[in-house]
Protein backbone atom coordinates (compact mmCIF):
# COMPACT_ATOMS: atom_id res chain seq x y z
CA UNK A 1 0.00 0.00 0.00
CA UNK A 2 1.22 3.40 -0.88
CA UNK A 3 0.81 5.99 1.79
CA UNK A 4 1.21 10.07 2.15
CA UNK A 5 2.09 11.54 4.73
CA UNK A 6 1.46 15.32 5.16
CA UNK A 7 4.19 16.98 8.04
CA UNK A 8 5.97 13.88 7.11
CA UNK A 9 9.12 16.05 8.40
CA UNK A 10 7.52 17.13 11.57
CA UNK A 11 8.01 15.62 15.29
CA UNK A 12 4.98 13.07 15.05
CA UNK A 13 5.06 12.50 11.14
CA UNK A 14 8.95 11.49 10.72
CA UNK A 15 8.31 8.81 13.92
CA UNK A 16 5.51 7.29 11.76
CA UNK A 17 6.99 7.43 8.36
CA UNK A 18 10.17 5.57 9.89
CA UNK A 19 7.76 2.80 10.96
CA UNK A 20 5.20 2.58 8.00
CA UNK A 21 8.83 2.12 6.13
CA UNK A 22 9.98 -0.50 8.87
CA UNK A 23 6.72 -2.21 8.37
CA UNK A 24 6.85 -2.66 4.38
CA UNK A 25 4.63 0.86 3.54
CA UNK A 26 5.53 2.69 0.25
CA UNK A 27 5.66 6.10 1.47
CA UNK A 28 5.12 9.64 -0.02
CA UNK A 29 6.13 12.69 2.06
CA UNK A 30 4.28 16.37 1.55
CA UNK A 31 6.31 18.91 3.76
CA UNK A 32 6.94 22.58 3.19
CA UNK A 33 9.73 22.36 5.89
CA UNK A 34 8.32 25.75 7.67
CA UNK A 35 8.55 23.82 10.97
CA UNK A 36 9.61 20.15 10.22
CA UNK A 37 13.02 19.39 9.16
CA UNK A 38 14.51 18.04 6.20
CA UNK A 39 16.92 15.47 8.33
CA UNK A 40 13.80 14.45 10.09
CA UNK A 41 12.88 12.60 6.65
CA UNK A 42 13.31 8.88 6.00
CA UNK A 43 15.38 8.74 2.80
CA UNK A 44 13.30 5.63 1.36
CA UNK A 45 10.48 8.17 1.18
CA UNK A 46 9.37 10.05 -1.76
CA UNK A 47 9.25 13.61 -0.65
CA UNK A 48 7.56 16.94 -2.11
CA UNK A 49 8.53 20.25 -0.94
CA UNK A 50 5.36 21.72 -0.78
CA UNK A 51 2.40 23.52 1.40
CA UNK A 52 -0.51 21.58 1.49
CA UNK A 53 -2.38 25.11 0.54
CA UNK A 54 -0.93 24.55 -3.12
CA UNK A 55 -2.80 23.83 -6.23
CA UNK A 56 0.20 21.20 -7.18
CA UNK A 57 -0.97 19.11 -4.75
CA UNK A 58 -2.66 17.86 -7.41
CA UNK A 59 0.72 16.89 -9.02
CA UNK A 60 1.66 14.46 -6.12
CA UNK A 61 -1.79 12.36 -6.44
CA UNK A 62 -1.85 12.11 -10.14
CA UNK A 63 1.88 10.75 -9.89
CA UNK A 64 1.82 8.67 -6.74
CA UNK A 65 -2.07 7.75 -6.64
CA UNK A 66 -2.18 6.90 -2.38
CA UNK A 67 -4.27 4.90 -0.91
CA UNK A 68 -4.04 6.11 2.06
CA UNK A 69 -3.70 9.50 3.36
CA UNK A 70 -2.05 10.14 6.79
CA UNK A 71 -2.92 13.77 7.64
CA UNK A 72 -0.29 15.93 10.08
CA UNK A 73 0.38 19.05 8.78
CA UNK A 74 -0.86 21.58 11.02
CA UNK A 75 -1.28 24.83 12.54
CA UNK A 76 -0.82 23.50 16.34
CA UNK A 77 0.26 26.76 17.71
CA UNK A 78 -2.45 27.67 20.23
CA UNK A 79 -1.09 30.96 21.16
CA UNK A 80 -0.49 31.67 17.53
CA UNK A 81 -3.70 30.83 16.39
CA UNK A 82 -5.51 33.54 19.34
CA UNK A 83 -2.96 36.43 17.69
CA UNK A 84 -4.39 35.75 14.20
CA UNK A 85 -7.25 32.89 13.15
CA UNK A 86 -7.31 33.86 10.19
CA UNK A 87 -4.26 32.25 9.23
CA UNK A 88 -5.27 29.49 11.60
CA UNK A 89 -8.37 28.79 9.89
CA UNK A 90 -6.53 28.98 6.26
CA UNK A 91 -3.76 25.96 6.78
CA UNK A 92 -6.13 24.31 8.74
CA UNK A 93 -9.05 24.03 7.32
CA UNK A 94 -8.52 25.26 4.05
CA UNK A 95 -5.41 23.13 3.76
CA UNK A 96 -7.52 20.04 4.40
CA UNK A 97 -10.27 20.82 1.78
CA UNK A 98 -7.48 20.77 -0.75
CA UNK A 99 -6.29 17.25 -0.03
CA UNK A 100 -9.92 16.26 0.59
CA UNK A 101 -10.72 17.17 -2.61
CA UNK A 102 -7.50 16.10 -4.61
CA UNK A 103 -8.08 12.94 -2.80
CA UNK A 104 -11.51 12.44 -3.94
CA UNK A 105 -10.54 12.82 -7.80
CA UNK A 106 -7.71 10.63 -7.94
CA UNK A 107 -9.50 7.36 -5.85
CA UNK A 108 -7.62 7.70 -2.46
CA UNK A 109 -10.20 5.44 -0.11
CA UNK A 110 -9.18 6.47 3.80
CA UNK A 111 -7.54 9.43 5.41
CA UNK A 112 -6.26 9.09 9.00
CA UNK A 113 -6.87 13.02 10.91
CA UNK A 114 -4.39 13.82 13.28
CA UNK A 115 -6.74 15.94 15.92
CA UNK A 116 -6.89 17.10 19.36
CA UNK A 117 -8.23 15.63 22.55
CA UNK A 118 -6.53 18.88 24.52
CA UNK A 119 -7.75 21.46 22.59
CA UNK A 120 -11.56 19.77 21.24
CA UNK A 121 -12.94 19.53 24.58
CA UNK A 122 -12.10 22.31 26.08
CA UNK A 123 -12.55 23.34 29.48
CA UNK A 124 -13.69 19.63 30.49
CA UNK A 125 -16.65 18.57 32.95
CA UNK A 126 -15.74 14.53 32.81
CA UNK A 127 -12.48 13.50 33.61
CA UNK A 128 -10.37 12.06 31.70
CA UNK A 129 -12.80 12.87 28.87
CA UNK A 130 -14.55 10.06 26.75
CA UNK A 131 -15.30 10.97 22.62
CA UNK A 132 -18.64 11.45 23.59
CA UNK A 133 -17.39 14.54 25.58
CA UNK A 134 -19.02 17.98 24.72
CA UNK A 135 -16.94 19.92 22.39
CA UNK A 136 -16.15 23.62 23.02
CA UNK A 137 -13.30 24.26 21.99
CA UNK A 138 -11.39 27.52 23.64
CA UNK A 139 -8.75 28.45 21.02
CA UNK A 140 -8.95 28.97 16.86
CA UNK A 141 -6.69 25.89 16.84
CA UNK A 142 -9.30 23.83 18.52
CA UNK A 143 -12.06 25.21 16.57
CA UNK A 144 -9.98 24.12 13.23
CA UNK A 145 -9.67 20.78 14.25
CA UNK A 146 -13.26 20.13 15.00
CA UNK A 147 -14.43 21.77 11.91
CA UNK A 148 -12.01 19.77 10.09
CA UNK A 149 -13.79 16.65 11.72
CA UNK A 150 -16.71 17.89 10.27
CA UNK A 151 -15.48 18.00 7.12
CA UNK A 152 -14.62 14.39 7.03
CA UNK A 153 -17.35 13.36 8.16
CA UNK A 154 -19.21 15.21 5.31
CA UNK A 155 -17.04 14.01 3.11
CA UNK A 156 -17.41 10.21 3.62
CA UNK A 157 -21.27 11.18 3.21
CA UNK A 158 -20.83 13.10 -0.09
CA UNK A 159 -17.90 11.02 -1.47
CA UNK A 160 -17.24 7.96 0.37
CA UNK A 161 -14.03 8.97 1.49
CA UNK A 162 -13.38 6.46 4.64
CA UNK A 163 -11.61 8.25 7.49
CA UNK A 164 -10.30 7.89 11.48
CA UNK A 165 -10.02 10.62 13.47
CA UNK A 166 -7.01 10.47 16.40
CA UNK A 167 -7.93 12.79 19.07
CA UNK A 168 -3.72 13.61 20.71
CA UNK A 169 -3.32 14.21 24.08
CA UNK A 170 -0.23 16.30 24.39
CA UNK A 171 2.35 14.35 22.47
CA UNK A 172 5.94 14.69 23.11
CA UNK A 173 9.52 12.86 22.67
CA UNK A 174 12.62 12.63 20.72
CA UNK A 175 12.50 15.30 17.21
CA UNK A 176 9.43 17.77 19.33
CA UNK A 177 10.87 21.04 18.21
CA UNK A 178 12.23 23.39 21.36
CA UNK A 179 12.18 26.52 19.56
CA UNK A 180 8.43 27.09 18.78
CA UNK A 181 5.51 27.89 21.50
CA UNK A 182 4.51 24.21 21.38
CA UNK A 183 5.81 21.68 23.13
CA UNK A 184 6.74 22.27 26.69
CA UNK A 185 8.33 19.35 27.22
CA UNK A 186 11.43 20.32 24.47
CA UNK A 187 10.97 23.85 25.53
CA UNK A 188 11.89 23.16 29.26
CA UNK A 189 14.41 20.20 28.34
CA UNK A 190 16.25 22.43 26.38
CA UNK A 191 16.54 25.54 28.60
CA UNK A 192 17.35 23.25 31.50
CA UNK A 193 20.67 21.18 29.45
CA UNK A 194 21.38 24.68 28.48
CA UNK A 195 21.66 25.90 31.40
CA UNK A 196 18.58 28.80 31.08
CA UNK A 197 15.38 29.83 33.19
CA UNK A 198 12.62 28.25 31.79
CA UNK A 199 9.04 30.20 32.87
CA UNK A 200 6.05 28.10 33.87
CA UNK A 201 3.27 29.90 32.60
CA UNK A 202 0.43 30.74 34.95
CA UNK A 203 0.39 29.12 38.12
CA UNK A 204 1.70 25.82 36.56
CA UNK A 205 -1.59 24.25 37.94
CA UNK A 206 -3.04 23.16 34.67
CA UNK A 207 -3.16 19.75 33.88
CA UNK A 208 -2.23 17.71 30.57
CA UNK A 209 -2.45 13.90 29.29
CA UNK A 210 1.24 13.77 27.89
CA UNK A 211 1.40 10.98 25.63
CA UNK A 212 4.78 9.31 24.08
CA UNK A 213 5.38 9.86 20.66
CA UNK A 214 5.93 6.17 20.16
CA UNK A 215 2.93 5.01 21.66
CA UNK A 216 0.89 7.80 19.50
CA UNK A 217 2.55 6.30 16.31
CA UNK A 218 1.46 2.68 17.57
CA UNK A 219 -2.22 3.78 17.58
CA UNK A 220 -1.83 5.02 14.06
CA UNK A 221 -0.42 1.56 13.05
CA UNK A 222 -3.59 -0.72 14.81
CA UNK A 223 -5.95 1.39 13.36
CA UNK A 224 -3.73 2.08 9.28
CA UNK A 225 -3.33 -2.03 10.18
CA UNK A 226 -6.91 -2.72 11.22
CA UNK A 227 -8.77 -0.65 8.87
CA UNK A 228 -10.44 0.94 11.54
CA UNK A 229 -12.98 3.52 11.44
CA UNK A 230 -14.36 6.09 13.77
CA UNK A 231 -12.97 8.87 16.34
CA UNK A 232 -10.53 8.07 19.39
CA UNK A 233 -9.04 9.43 21.72
CA UNK A 234 -4.89 9.11 21.98
CA UNK A 235 -3.69 9.68 26.15
CA UNK A 236 -2.86 7.58 29.24
CA UNK A 237 -5.75 8.88 30.65
CA UNK A 238 -3.20 10.42 33.91
CA UNK A 239 -3.25 14.09 34.50
CA UNK A 240 0.30 15.75 34.96
CA UNK A 241 0.60 19.50 35.82
CA UNK A 242 3.11 21.97 34.42
CA UNK A 243 4.84 21.63 37.59
CA UNK A 244 4.61 18.31 37.97
CA UNK A 245 6.23 18.18 34.53
CA UNK A 246 8.93 20.75 35.75
CA UNK A 247 10.00 18.65 38.83
CA UNK A 248 10.24 15.56 36.59
CA UNK A 249 12.36 17.24 33.88
CA UNK A 250 14.76 18.41 36.59
CA UNK A 251 15.74 15.32 38.05
CA UNK A 252 15.96 13.84 34.25
CA UNK A 253 18.47 17.06 33.57
CA UNK A 254 20.32 17.37 36.77
CA UNK A 255 19.20 20.92 36.88
CA UNK A 256 18.62 23.16 39.57
CA UNK A 257 16.76 25.87 37.70
CA UNK A 258 14.09 27.67 39.88
CA UNK A 259 10.11 27.69 39.40
CA UNK A 260 9.75 31.10 38.14
CA UNK A 261 6.13 32.13 36.79
CA UNK A 262 5.23 34.11 33.71
CA UNK A 263 1.24 35.49 32.97
CA UNK A 264 -1.05 32.31 31.80
CA UNK A 265 -1.77 32.62 28.19
CA UNK A 266 -4.99 32.58 26.35
CA UNK A 267 -6.71 30.12 24.33
CA UNK A 268 -5.65 26.98 27.07
CA UNK A 269 -7.45 25.24 28.80
CA UNK A 270 -7.04 24.63 32.62
CA UNK A 271 -7.73 20.70 32.81
CA UNK A 272 -7.02 18.23 29.95
CA UNK A 273 -7.19 14.54 30.43
CA UNK A 274 -8.38 11.65 27.83
CA UNK A 275 -9.86 8.23 28.17
CA UNK A 276 -8.20 6.11 25.51
CA UNK A 277 -10.51 2.67 26.22
CA UNK A 278 -12.89 3.17 23.19
CA UNK A 279 -9.74 2.85 20.95
CA UNK A 280 -8.26 -0.19 23.39
CA UNK A 281 -11.98 -1.85 22.45
CA UNK A 282 -11.16 -1.29 18.68
CA UNK A 283 -7.42 -2.34 18.46
CA UNK A 284 -6.42 -3.43 21.98
CA UNK A 285 -4.15 -0.28 21.97
CA UNK A 286 -2.92 0.94 25.15
CA UNK A 287 -0.64 4.00 26.47
CA UNK A 288 2.89 1.41 27.25
CA UNK A 289 5.58 4.35 27.86
CA UNK A 290 5.57 6.04 31.36
CA UNK A 291 5.39 9.73 31.71
CA UNK A 292 9.27 9.04 33.58
CA UNK A 293 10.60 6.54 30.68
CA UNK A 294 9.05 9.19 27.88
CA UNK A 295 11.17 11.74 29.51
CA UNK A 296 14.07 10.30 30.34
CA UNK A 297 14.20 9.15 26.50
CA UNK A 298 13.67 12.75 25.89
CA UNK A 299 16.28 13.91 27.71
CA UNK A 300 18.77 11.49 26.28
CA UNK A 301 17.81 12.80 22.78
CA UNK A 302 18.21 16.32 23.36
CA UNK A 303 21.77 15.68 24.98
CA UNK A 304 22.44 13.94 21.80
Amino acid sequence: MKILVTGGAGFIGSHLVDRLIQEGYQVVVVDDLSSGKKKNINKEAAFYKMDILSKRIERVFRKEQPELICHLAAQMDVRRSVADPAFDAKTNIMGLLNLLDAAVRHGTRRIIFASSGGEIYGEQELFPAPEGHPCHPLSPCGVSKLSSEHYLYYYQKASGLEYTTLRYGNVYGPRQDPNGEAGVVAIFTQKMLKGEQAIINGNGMQTRDYVFVDDVVDANMAVINMEVAGTFNVGTGKETSVNQLYRHLLDATASTAKEIYGPEKKGEQFRSVLDWQKVNKAVEWEPRVSLEEGLTRTVAFFKG
